[in-house]
C-alpha cells in the first residue's frame, strides 16, 4: 500500500497548487489500484475506479499495458464489476490508442468466442496506431482464413476509421483574445525557465502568459458558451523562437477541447491567429493538435493615392488596421467557404489554414492519426490484393513543365515517398518524405518519450540513418529537476535506438553537447532531410527542419514526415569582406540588406533560404544556417563547391569517430554506418559521379536576394530595440545596426560567447583576442563578465591540443568540472571570465539567466523579452546580440566599443572569413 500512499500523499500536495492528481503512468501504482478494486471492501476502491478509468495514460506506458490487462479480464468475464462491463470496458480500450491495447483487441478479435471477437473488431476498425507486429498478427490470421481479419481488413482498406468520425463543423464560432502585440515568442506561452514541468501538462499550464492572462480567457470562455477562444499576436507574427509541442498544449488546455474524456489535461484543436500569420514550425505543431492557424492580415501597408507605401519618419511603413480583433471579438471561421466572418461581413479568405488535408487533421483531431491512418490503408488494401479506396484528399502534385529545380526541390523528389512515379514535382506540392536524420533535445525529449508511448511506439524506425538524444539545455546546472528527468529521458531514448548523449550505464562520459552542433556532424549527406526538436535544427548539409516534439517523435517511429515543398529565397553574395570583419556581420548584414531591398517585407519568412555559401566549410557555414530561424524562414540550404563539402565531410568523420571511441555507438553500429556513408559520398563527388548538390540553372524562386560584402564597413549588433514607441517593433530580430550607432556610452553588463551560433573558430578567437589586448594593454582586465561555452568537447578538445585552451584557463576565474557540476543556477557574476560546460547556457534560459535588468552582449540566437534576461524595476532587461570579438571587447570595455578600438582589437586575429565562390553552383 506504500505507493499508493505515496500517490495520494502526492495529490494533497498538488491540491495546494490547485493541480488535479498526476496522471498515472506506471504499473506498480496501477496494479496496486486494481487490486483496490477487486476488493469491494477496500476503503479506497471509490477513488481507485475513478483514477483506473479517468487518470491513466495510455499508449505504451507500462501502467497502460496493466489497464489493457484487466479490460481484458472484464470481456473474458474472469473479473466482474457492477461499475465496469464488458462493454464499456471495450469502449475504454478503444480510447487507449494502440500499443498493449491493441495487443489485447486482437487476442479477443482471433480468440475463440465469436461474440466478443466481433465486438473486438468493432473497436479495431477504429484504430490506427498499428505497428508491423500487430498488423502481421491480421495478416497471419487472414492467410489462415479468419473471416474476422478479412472484415477488419476491408473495413481499413475502406480507412472506415476516418469515413466515420464526424464532418468538420461547417461553422466555428470564435472570440478573440489579443495575446500580445507584435511577434509572440513560444516562450510567452511556454517559458524555457519552466522547462522541467512539460511533461506534466497540468502543472505547466499554469505558466501560459501571466495568470491575469490565463483568468480572462476563463471569463471570455464563461461570457461566449460554446465558442472557441483564438489567441492572437496583434500586428506580429504567433509562435517564433521555437517549435515548442508544450506551448501548443498549454493553448489546447486553455482554449481547446478535451481528446478523450479518459484521458486526463491532452486538448486538442486549439485556434491560433496573428496579423502576420502563424511561424511555420509552429502552425506544424498545431496541425499535431487539429488546431487551426489564421493569416489574419488584419493590418496592411497605407499607401498613398501613387500605390506608393507611405513610411514613418524611420522608414518604417505605417500600418492601417483593416479590421478589429480586439479581444471579445466575435468571429466565425466557415469551414466551407473557407472565409472568416464578423457577423454577416466577410473579412478575409483563410482557404490556406483549411486546405484539405488540414481539414482532415481537424476532422481526426490532428495530423497522427491520418498518417498512420493512410500506412494501414496502405497495408491493408496490399494484402487483400485490392486497389485503397480513394477517402483522403490527394496529395496535391505541382509540375511545371520546363522549369528546373532548386536545391529543396532536388532533396524532396529524391526523398518523397507515395507520390506519381515519374513525376517531377515543384515548390507547393504536398509530399511525404523520408527522413534521415532525427534530433530530441532534453527539454522536449520528456514529451517527445509520451508522445512515442501515445503513439504505441517502441522501436526508431529502421529507414532513420541516424537519431541522438542531446542534454545541452539541461547542461549549465546539474539541479534536482534535471537529475530527476534527464537520466530517465536518456534511458527511454537509449532503448529506443538513439544515439544519448548520457549512458544510462553510465560507461561513457556525458556528453552535454548543443543538439545543433552533434546533428551538423551525423548529417553526412548534403541530400539527407532532417527533423529536430529545436528550432535551430539548420544543417548546413542538407535540409533540416525544427519540429515540436510529436512531430520528432512521428519521425523517429515511422521514418518519414509530412509537408508542402517550400518556396526558395536565393541568397548569393558580391564584393570583399574587410579584414577587420567577422562573418556574424554577414550574416547580420544580410537581415538588414534584405529588408532594405524588399521595402522592409521579410521574404525569407517561412521559405528556404537558399544560400550559395560555396567556400564555407559546414561548420563556419552553419552559423548562417543557424540565424535563419531568426530571419523565420522555413529551413534554410547551404549550396557548397565540391572540395568544400569533402573537408566538410572529414571533419564530420573524424568528430563521429570520437564519438565511437568514447564508446557512444549502439549494437546496430549507427555512428559507424554514418562514417561508412561519408566516405561513399566522398568518393562520389570526387569521381565525378555525383557532384554536391546544386539548384538547376532555370530554376525558380520567389526572389532573389545579393548581399553586396562592400558596404559591410563595421560590425553589427541585432537590438531588441525595447524602448521603441511600436510594440510591435519591439524584440524582433529585424533591428539591426552598425556599432557606431550606440557611440561610447552604451554599458554593457554582461557579454557571452557560446550557444550553437560559436564554432571551433570563435573560440579561437577569444583566444587570440585576449593575447592581442595584453600585447596591447600590459594586461587584460575586465568591466564586465565574460560566459563562455564551448558548444561541444570535441570542440574543447581541439583547443587543448591546439593551445588554445591553456590561454583561455590562464584569463578565466571559474571553469566547469564535471566531476562536481553545479546544482544551484549561477545568480551573481564578478567581473571576470567563466569557462562554462559545453551547451546552451544563457541562451536557453531555463537555467541560467543574467541578473534582472542587465544589457547583455551575446553571440546567441534570442533577444526575445525574459529569455536571456528579465527586467527589473529599473529598466528592460537587452539581450543585444553581435560577433565574438565584439562581444569579448565589450566585456572587457563594459560598453559596446567604437570602430577604432574594434579594429585595434582584432589587428592580427583570424577572424571567420567568408570569400564568395568565383563561379555560380548551378548544374
Amino acid at each position: 500500500m506504500n505507493i499508493y500512499k505515496d500517490y495520494i500523499q502526492e495529490i494533497e500536495e498538488r491540491k495546494t497548487q490547485g493541480l488535479h492528481p498526476k496522471p498515472i503512468d506506471g504499473a506498480e501504482l496501477l496494479g496496486e489500484i486494481i487490486a483496490q478494486i477487486k476488493d469491494s471492501e477496500n476503503e479506497y476502491r471509490e477513488d481507485s475506479l475513478k483514477f483506473f478509468i479517468y487518470n491513466t495514460l495510455p499508449g505504451t506506458t507500462s501502467a497502460a499495458g496493466v489497464k489493457a490487462r484487466f479490460l481484458k479480464e472484464i470481456i473474458l468475464g474472469e473479473s466482474v464489476l457492477a461499475e465496469i462491463s464488458p462493454a464499456f470496458a471495450f469502449e475504454l480500450l478503444s480510447h487507449m490508442k494502440g500499443g498493449p491495447s491493441i495487443s489485447v483487441l486482437l487476442d479477443l478479435a482471433l480468440g475463440e468466442d465469436s461474440e466478443i471477437a466481433k465486438q473486438a473488431a468493432e473497436v479495431l476498425k477504429t484504430q490506427v496506431f498499428l505497428y508491423d507486429a500487430d498488423t502481421d498478427r491480421l495478416k497471419e490470421a487472414f492467410k489462415a482464413g479468419s473471416e474476422i481479419a478479412r472484415e477488419i481488413f476491408e473495413s481499413y482498406a475502406k480507412a472506415e476509421f476516418f469515413t466515420k468520425l464526424p464532418d468538420v463543423p461547417e461553422e466555428i464560432q470564435i472570440v478573440t483574445f489579443i495575446a500580445g502585440e507584435g511577434d509572440i515568442s513560444t516562450d510567452l506561452l511556454s517559458p524555457g525557465n519552466q522547462a522541467h514541468s512539460r511533461s506534466d501538462r497540468e502543472l505547466h499550464g499554469q505558466c501560459m502568459i501571466t495568470p491575469k492572462a490565463q483568468q480572462e480567457i476563463r471569463l471570455l470562455q464563461e461570457e461566449h458558451p460554446g465558442k472557441s477562444v483564438m489567441l492572437i499576436a496583434e500586428r506580429g507574427t504567433m509562435g517564433v523562437g521555437s517549435s515548442r509541442m508544450s506551448g501548443v498544449n498549454n493553448v489546447a488546455l486553455w482554449t481547446g477541447k478535451q481528446a478523450s474524456p479518459y484521458v486526463p489535461f491532452v486538448n486538442i484543436a486549439p485556434i491560433v491567429g496573428g496579423t502576420n500569420g502563424i511561424s511555420p514550425i509552429f502552425l506544424t505543431t498545431v496541425d499535431v493538435t487539429g488546431g487551426i492557424g489564421i493569416d489574419l492580415k488584419n493590418w496592411v501597408k497605407k499607401t498613398d493615392e501613387n500605390g506608393n507605401v507611405v513610411r514613418n519618419e524611420n522608414g518604417d511603413p505605417i500600418l492601417e488596421e483593416v479590421y478589429s480583433v480586439a479581444t471579445g471579438t466575435v468571429l466565425t471561421i466557415n469551414t466551407k467557404t473557407k472565409k472568416l466572418y464578423n457577423g454577416e461581413q466577410e473579412l478575409i479568405d483563410i482557404s490556406k489554414a483549411l486546405t484539405p488535408q488540414k481539414k482532415e487533421f481537424i476532422r481526426a483531431g490532428g495530423s497522427y492519426a491520418i498518417v498512420f491512418g493512410k500506412k494501414i490503408q496502405t497495408v491493408a488494401a496490399k494484402t487483400l490484393g485490392i486497389e485503397a479506396t480513394p477517402v483522403f484528399a490527394p496529395s496535391k502534385e505541382i509540375s511545371n513543365e520546363g522549369q528546373g529545380l532548386t536545391a529543396v526541390e532536388k532533396i524532396f523528389n529524391r526523398n518523397a515517398v507515395g507520390t506519381t512515379p515519374g513525376k517531377v514535382l515543384h515548390a507547393g506540392s504536398d509530399v511525404r518524405v523520408e527522413v534521415n536524420i532525427v534530433g530530441s533535445q532534453d527539454t522536449t525529449g520528456l514529451m517527445t518519450a509520451q508522445e512515442l508511448e501515445s503513439m504505441a511506439a517502441t522501436v526508431i524506425s529502421p529507414i532513420v540513418d541516424g537519431a541522438y538524444q542531446s542534454g545541452c539545455h539541461t547542461a549549465s546546472v546539474w539541479d534536482k529537476k534535471a537529475q530527476a528527468n534527464i537520466p530517465k529521458l536518456m534511458k527511454f531514448m537509449n532503448d529506443f535506438g538513439l544515439i544519448t548523449a548520457r549512458d544510462p550505464k553510465g560507461e561513457y562520459h556525458s556528453m552535454t553537447d548543443v543538439i545543433h552542433k552533434v546533428l551538423n556532424d551525423i548529417t553526412i549527406d548534403e541530400w539527407a532531410i532532417i527533423i529536430g526538436g529545436d528550432s535551430h535544427t539548420r544543417m548546413s548539409k542538407g535540409v533540416a527542419f525544427g519540429a515540436d516534439s510529436g512531430t520528432v517523435a512521428l519521425a523517429l517511429a515511422t521514418g518519414e514526415a509530412s509537408m508542402p515543398i517550400p518556396e526558395s529565397v536565393k541568397v548569393t553574395f558580391k564584393g570583399d569582406m574587410k579584414d577587420h570583419m567577422d562573418f556574424r556581420d554577414v550574416v547580420h548584414a544580410t537581415q538588414a540588406q534584405m529588408l532594405q531591398q524588399f521595402g522592409g517585407e521579410n521574404v525569407f519568412q517561412g521559405r528556404i533560404i537558399e544560400v550559395h555559401i560555396g567556400t564555407l566549410p559546414a561548420d563556419q557555414a552553419f552559423t548562417f544556417t543557424d540565424w535563419t530561424a531568426e530571419m523565420k524562414a522555413k529551413a534554410s540550404i547551404n549550396i557548397s563547391e565540391d572540395d568544400t563539402l569533402i573537408e566538410s565531410l572529414e571533419i564530420a568523420k573524424n568528430r563521429i569517430q570520437i564519438m565511437i571511441d568514447k564508446g557512444m555507438d549502439n549494437h546496430k553500429q549507427v555512428l559507424q554506418g554514418l562514417i561508412n556513408k561519408a566516405d561513399k559520398r566522398i568518393t562520389e563527388i570526387k569521381s565525378g559521379e555525383k557532384p554536391a548538390l546544386t539548384p538547376d540553372a532555370n530554376a525558380k524562386y520567389y526572389a532573389e536576394v545579393v548581399i553586396d560584402l562592400d558596404a559591410i564597413v563595421e560590425p553589427m549588433i541585432a537590438d531588441p530595440d525595447v524602448n521603441n514607441k511600436d510594440v510591435s517593433k519591439r524584440y524582433t530580430h529585424d533591428t539591426i545596426r552598425p556599432i557606431s550607432f550606440y557611440g561610447d556610452d552604451k554599458k554593457v553588463d554582461l557579454g557571452f560567447v557560446g550557444s550553437c551560433m560559436v564554432h571551433k573558430g570563435d573560440l579561437k578567437i577569444v583566444s587570440q583576442m585576449l593575447k592581442n589586448l595584453e600585447e596591447q594593454q600590459g594586461k587584460v582586465e575586465f568591466h564586465a563578465p565574460l560566459v563562455v561555452a564551448a558548444p561541444t568537447y570535441n570542440i574543447i578538445e581541439e583547443l587543448k591540443s591546439e593551445g588554445d585552451w591553456d590561454v583561455l584557463q590562464k584569463y578565466s576565474g571559474f571553469e566547469f568540472d564535471d566531476n562536481a557540476p553545479k546544482v544551484a543556477a549561477r545568480t551573481e557574476y564578478e567581473n571576470m571570465m567563466y569557462l562554462e560546460r559545453p551547451g546552451c547556457n544563457l541562451c536557453m534560459g531555463n537555467q541560467e539567466k543574467a541578473a534582472k535588468g542587465d544589457t547583455v552582449l551575446a553571440t546567441s540566437t534570442r533577444l526575445f523579452q525574459g529569455r536571456v534576461v528579465e527586467d527589473s524595476e529599473r529598466k528592460k532587461g537587452e539581450s543585444l546580440l553581435a560577433s565574438t570579438p565584439v562581444v569579448v571587447l565589450s566585456a572587457i570595455l563594459g560598453r559596446i566599443p567604437n570602430v577604432e578600438e574594434y579594429k585595434a582589437a582584432v589587428v592580427g586575429i583570424d577572424l571567420t572569413k567568408f570569400a564568395p565562390p568565383t563561379k555560380a553552383l548551378t548544374r
